[in-house]
C-alpha cells in the first residue's frame, strides 16, 4: 500500500497559480517554463561577455589586423546564381501572375452589376439609338417608356430592369437613388482596385520576361561551356529598360 501512495503522489500534476486579478495590468505571471529560457538567454550573455573581456586583456597591441585600416578589406563573396535559381523565380512569377489574372478576370466580370451612376457624374460619349415607327410617337413617348422601364434607371448601360421585372421584385430590393449612390460608390472602389491590379500584372509581366530572357541567357551559356566547338556570342537588338526587357538575338546552331 505504501508503494501504492508513493507512486500516486508522484502523478499528481504541479499547478503554478495565475497572475492575481488585481495586478492582471502587469501581465501574465513568469512560470518556470519562462524563467528557464530567460535565465539561460542571460548565461549565454554573461559568458560571452567575458569571453570578449578576457580577449581584449590578452590582446597584442603589436599585431596586425586587417581591419586596422581603410585600405585592406576582406573581398565580398558574390553568391551566383545557376539556371535552377532563375527557373524557380520564374515558376513563381508565373504562378503569381496566374492568381492577378484571375482576380482581374474576376472584378471585370462582377464590375458590369455596378454600373449605375449618379446625377453628379458627368454624361458619357456612348449613343443609343431608338427606332420608331413614326415622328409622332418619337416626340410623344419618352426613352424610358419605349425601353418599359424606370427613368431612373436610363443612366444605368448594364442590368437595366424593365418595369415588369420591378414590379415582381420585393420592395427590400427595389432600387432607389440613395441605393444608386452606395453602388456608384462601390463602383469607384472596385475600379480603384481593378486598376492596380493591372498595375501589378504588368509589373510581374515584366520580370517574366526578364527572367525568361536571363534564363535563355544562361541556357545558351552552358551549352557553350559543354560545347566542343566554339559558339559565337549571341547579338544584344535591343537594352533592357525599366519598362522593356532586353532583347537577344541568338545565332542559328546545326543539329547535327
Amino acid at each position: 500500500m505504501s508503494s501504492f501512495r508513493n507512486a500516486k503522489k508522484l502523478q499528481q500534476v504541479h499547478r503554478e497559480r495565475h497572475q492575481n486579478e488585481a495586478r492582471a495590468h502587469l501581465g501574465p505571471m513568469e512560470k518556470k517554463k519562462d524563467y528557464k529560457i530567460r535565465a539561460a538567454d542571460q548565461s549565454a550573455k554573461k559568458k560571452l561577455l567575458k569571453k570578449l573581456h578576457k580577449r581584449a586583456l590578452e590582446k597584442n597591441p603589436d599585431e596586425f589586423y586587417f581591419h586596422m585600416n581603410g585600405l585592406h578589406k576582406e573581398k565580398a563573396v558574390v553568391k551566383e546564381f545557376t539556371s535552377k535559381n532563375v527557373r524557380t523565380d520564374l515558376t513563381y512569377v508565373k504562378f503569381r501572375r496566374t492568381m492577378e489574372r484571375k482576380k482581374i478576370d474576376k472584378l471585370r466580370a462582377h464590375l458590369h452589376f455596378l454600373e449605375p451612376s449618379g446625377e453628379d457624374e458627368p454624361e458619357t460619349q456612348n449613343t443609343h439609338l431608338l427606332f420608331v415607327d413614326s415622328d409622332e410617337e418619337g416626340q410623344s413617348r419618352t426613352p424610358a417608356e419605349l425601353l418599359n422601364t424606370h427613368p431612373d434607371l436610363m443612366s444605368r448601360r448594364f442590368n437595366r430592369l424593365t418595369l415588369e421585372q420591378l414590379q415582381q421584385m420585393p420592395e427590400a430590393q427595389i432600387y432607389q437613388k440613395e441605393d444608386l449612390k452606395v453602388a456608384s460608390s462601390s463602383k469607384a472602389k472596385s475600379y480603384k482596385e481593378l486598376c492596380k491590379r493591372l498595375e501589378r500584372d504588368d509589373k510581374l509581366r515584366l520580370l517574366q520576361e526578364k527572367l525568361e530572357s536571363k534564363l535563355q541567357l544562361m541556357k545558351y551559356e552552358e551549352q557553350k561551356n559543354s560545347s566542343s566547338f566554339k559558339l559565337p556570342q549571341p547579338k544584344l537588338e535591343k537594352k533592357g529598360t525599366e519598362t522593356s526587357a532586353p532583347v537577344y538575338k541568338f545565332p542559328y546552331i546545326r543539329k547535327r
